[in-house]
């Protein structure tokens, strides 16, 4: 027989789609499962479509979520995030997705994973990837969760109901710690710029943050400008593999090369009007913080979740490029918890970040931010 078949099912959670496994239908070596993952989506695809598998051709919609019950007594699920890329032969596990962590609870439920009576419920999630916990609260009737709602998220059409994910003490997910390096800011040597100021945060997934001017760059530029500009997308490279290596994920830049999700790399700039993928107009006045990241050597339409937890933690820790460019109360920080507005490609992301500072250590206490997401089909996938 020249194919296999793998119960699934195939769920967006908040602006990103994946393949959902339960864990007990794969092989007991995580090794073995690469193989199946990759002739699932359809990659290694040269021509970056992935037009024989389910993967869309972009980062965002080549993902897989494996799942199982817990026996650990602070999760009801253990979660495995695999990002697989699109033209290479290589699935990624050192980060989690925090769109697909949206799609975790209600699976858990609908799957009889979780038993939740109707009203509000609370999933509690253990991502396996970054050693950390999640809770997933969202509507539950008729055993199910509620899908149909009225919230709203940039670069997703329609509205449904609302997912508020909190990440628990976020600090350290990738490296252990929440400044890796113990500094808001190093230099890096940049070929073609020089010495550039970077900040180093590990909240959520591990992230390397540079002022937009820095750059060369307004901050405004879209993901079509970008992908069409290889020297800036070259430096940003440049960034992400020496902060890789500075970090303590890789221990050689060409052993950083194989490392593909984390850290990511992102610039900043201050609140500033903005046009949308869309054509909307954002007034600074209604943000926070302008933000464009990378990812998997992509350009991203919307912040990926983690990344935006992280640059919330990192703005509100003195010092930081994203301090630095970030509206916030004259004279401080933004109040503990305090949502911080994100602008991007598609519009805004609101996230909420507790930090606090003792005896000059920063500690991330917990991000939280809402998403929504929704069952697309189930049944049988072909590998």
């Amino acid at each position: 027989m020249n194919r296999h078949r793998l119960p699934a099912v195939f769920m967006r959670g908040g602006t990103s789609k994946a393949l959902m496994l339960h864990r007990h239908d794969l092989p007991a070596a995580q090794a073995d499962w690469v193989p199946i993952f990759l002739r699932a989506m359809g990659s290694p695809d040269p021509n970056g479509r992935q037009l024989d598998g389910m993967g869309g051709g972009l980062s965002s919609v080549s993902k897989v979520c494996v799942l199982s019950r817990s026996s650990r007594p602070d999760a009801d699920i253990d979660y495995t995030f695999a990002q697989v890329m699109v033209k290479d032969a290589h699935v990624d596990y050192s980060g989690n997705c925090g769109n697909m962590s949206s799609a975790v609870g209600p699976f858990a439920v609908d799957e009889g994973l979780v038993d939740a009576a109707d009203g509000e419920a609370t999933v509690r999630i253990y991502n396996t990837n970054t050693d950390k916990i999640i809770h997933s609260t969202f509507a539950v009737h008729g055993g199910q969760a509620v899908e149909r709602g009225e919230l709203a998220i940039p670069g997703v059409a329609g509205t449904g109901a609302p997912i508020r994910l909190d990440f628990l003490s976020p600090g350290g997910a990738s490296t252990g710690r929440l400044l890796p390096s113990g500094r808001v800011v190093d230099e890096f040597e940049v070929p073609g710029l020089g010495k550039v100021e970077v900040s180093m945060v590990d909240a959520a997934n591990a992230c390397v943050l540079v002022a937009a001017s820095s750059l060369g760059l307004t901050g405004l530029e879209m993901p079509g400008d970008l992908e069409a500009d290889p020297v800036t997308m070259e430096r940003l490279s440049a960034i992400r593999l020496q902060a890789s290596v500075a970090m303590g994920l890789a221990r050689t830049i060409e052993e950083a090369r194989s490392r593909t999700v984390v850290p990511f790399v992102g610039f900043l700039s201050p609140p500033q009007d903005a046009r949308t993928l869309s054509g909307d107009l954002l007034a600074a006045d209604a943000v926070d913080l302008t933000a464009r990241m990378i990812s998997n050597g992509q350009p991203h339409r919307a912040l990926p979740l983690t990344a935006s937890l992280c640059i919330a933690v990192a703005a509100s820790i003195e010092g930081t490029v994203a301090w630095r460019a970030a509206r916030r109360a004259a004279g401080g920080a933004a109040a503990p918890g305090a949502a911080m507005r994100l602008s991007m490609p598609s519009g805004v992301l609101t996230v909420g970040a507790e930090v606090e500072s003792q005896a000059g250590q920063w500690t991330a206490v917990r991000g939280s931010f809402y998403r929504t997401a929704r069952r697309l089909f189930d049944g049988t996938v072909y590998y």
